[in-house]
């Protein structure tokens, strides 16, 4: 597993004796697609890692679910609530693919920070890396069109286009389905 570790890109700052603290809580696991591996409105007790395919981050609306996270090869899966305060998410997390994940114990990862302050930081740098990445998206989302929105998430995860529900896309960018179409059809 160690080895293992070491090939994530989330890992590659850890020193050797970090990766085996890590690697000794850590399961990987198979998924199927559809699975709903993290709950809204339920404490997750589990942090994971994707290893491959892809999933999704959705809240519930009225009559319609909310899309506002993909992920993929590499990324961190964790509902925030649960993770900051123990207490139940707000969010869904879908799998889109079927997946290979590494998944670890929130209570044994406490642990681990709370023993070794290299892996408490490389926790509280995920943390503060996704916390940035949801910004970005809330400022995109509140200042920049559409169009523009599409043309971001075409240049920074352009094999998602082809691998994910057009309506799960639209959902992500705030607009209908028939919007992401025009807004398809004028960048051919």
């Amino acid at each position: 597993m160690h080895n293992q570790l070491k090939n994530i890109s989330i890992f590659k700052s850890l020193s050797d004796e970090a990766l085996d603290r890590l690697a000794a809580i850590s399961l990987e696991v198979q998924h199927q697609k559809g699975k709903i591996l993290i709950y809204a409105d339920k404490t997750e007790p589990h942090f994971y890692i994707l290893l491959s395919g892809i999933a999704r981050a959705y809240s519930d609306g009225e009559n319609q679910e909310i899309t506002f996270w993909f992920g993929q090869s590499g990324d961190v899966l964790f509902s925030f609530n649960s993770y900051i305060n123990n207490k139940p998410g707000y969010e869904n997390i879908e799998l889109l693919d079927d997946c290979c994940l590494l998944q670890m114990k929130l209570s044994d990862l406490f642990s681990l920070y709370s023993q070794h302050l290299e892996i408490a930081n490389w926790g509280r740098k995920i943390a503060e890396q996704e916390l940035i990445a949801t910004e970005r998206r809330l400022i995109d989302r509140a200042f920049k069109g559409a169009a523009e929105r599409y043309q971001d998430f075409l240049t920074q995860s352009p094999e998602l286009i082809k691998r994910v529900a057009l309506k799960h896309i639209a959902s992500y960018l705030g607009v209908t389905q028939v919007t992401l179409s025009r807004i398809r059809a004028a960048n051919k």
